[in-house]
């Protein structure tokens, strides 16, 4: 899928060509090669700050490219072109990478190096985002330095800077968390939606 908007600049093409993890991934259960997932322009208005690409999205290239994906975006209210249009989302996840399995089949978390590495450079690409979309508990701590419970980080919604969401992994497996904590998608949902309608309709009147 082709990049729409603004030229990527070369911090694209450098963390494409990062293989820095290379031993690691080796040793994991999928003894898989580092792929960068970047798909990230500079002055979007939304950034989407997930955790790391899964397996699928390993093998496509694509962020969020599976049925966590089709969650997010119904959550977000946008339909796929403009999901995947980089004149208006950004994807920054914690790692670029798909970490791997564990040897019971478990995902590995993302490897710290990845964010030491290029997240101050890609943040300082994209510039400040007028909406900030955080997903995960990696995620969470890494921009907000939260490690409490996600239920309780959920809750205090209200309290984040303005224009920063935090959500938990749209993943269909966390059903019975959604279940336990109806004011996601009672309270969180509606407003989240409704941010990112007025954004978009904003710039694409501008």
């Amino acid at each position: 899928m082709a990049a729409n908007g603004s030229d990527l600049g070369d911090i694209c093409a450098e963390v494409s060509r990062c293989r820095i993890c290379a031993a690691r991934f080796a040793a994991t259960k999928t003894a898989h090669r580092p792929r960068p997932v970047v798909w990230f322009a500079h002055g979007t208005p939304i950034l989407i700050a997930g955790q790391a690409p899964g397996m699928r999205v390993q093998q496509s290239g694509v962020p969020f490219d599976d049925r966590s994906g089709d969650r997010l975006r119904d959550w977000l209210g946008l339909d796929r072109d403009t999901f995947y249009d980089r004149r208006f989302v950004s994807f920054v996840p914690t790692a670029f990478c798909f970490p791997g399995y564990d040897t019971k089949g478990n995902d590995l978390p993302p490897p710290p190096i990845c964010w030491d590495t290029w997240h101050d450079d890609v943040l300082a690409h994209i510039g400040p985002p007028r909406l900030r979309i955080i997903i995960g508990k990696y995620a969470i701590e890494r921009h907000l330095g939260l490690k409490g419970p996600l239920s309780q980080v959920i809750a205090d919604w209200r309290s984040y800077p303005n224009g920063t969401f935090v959500l938990p992994h749209p993943s269909w497996r966390n059903g019975g968390w959604l279940r336990k904590n109806p004011i996601f998608e009672a309270e969180v949902l509606p407003a989240l939606r409704e941010s990112v309608a007025r954004l978009l309709a904003e710039y694409r009147e501008n």
